[in-house]
């Protein structure tokens, strides 16, 4: 599941339950275009609320950080669990964006 907040220059994506192949495509797409059509200086995403990632998670945030920065907007990726975190910075994930953990 997905859920989007739009507030000027700030959009948060609210994710929850489970990602991976099979629903990552969804939740490019719709991301995506909420990026194209605010144009916001920064993307939060956030992972509070998810049950499950495999590496279409990893995928999906560094898709999205390809997309915000060439709108030259900044990413975060917020609500992550240690697990998930060290995930994030062994793929790189830290050097492009923010990570917090929940």
């Amino acid at each position: 599941m997905i859920s989007i907040e739009n507030s000027g220059e700030l959009l948060i994506v609210y994710l929850s339950g489970e990602i991976d192949h099979h629903n990552a495509v969804e939740l490019r797409e719709k991301t995506d275009a909420q990026i194209n059509l605010n144009k916001p200086k920064h993307l939060i995403l956030d992972f509070k609320n998810v049950t499950f990632m495999d590496s279409s998670g990893v995928g999906f945030v560094l898709g999205r950080y390809a997309v915000i920065h060439n709108i030259k907007g900044t990413l975060e990726v917020r609500g992550v669990n240690a697990h998930t975190k060290k995930l994030f910075e062994l793929a790189g994930v830290g050097s492009i964006a923010i990570i917090k953990e929940a």
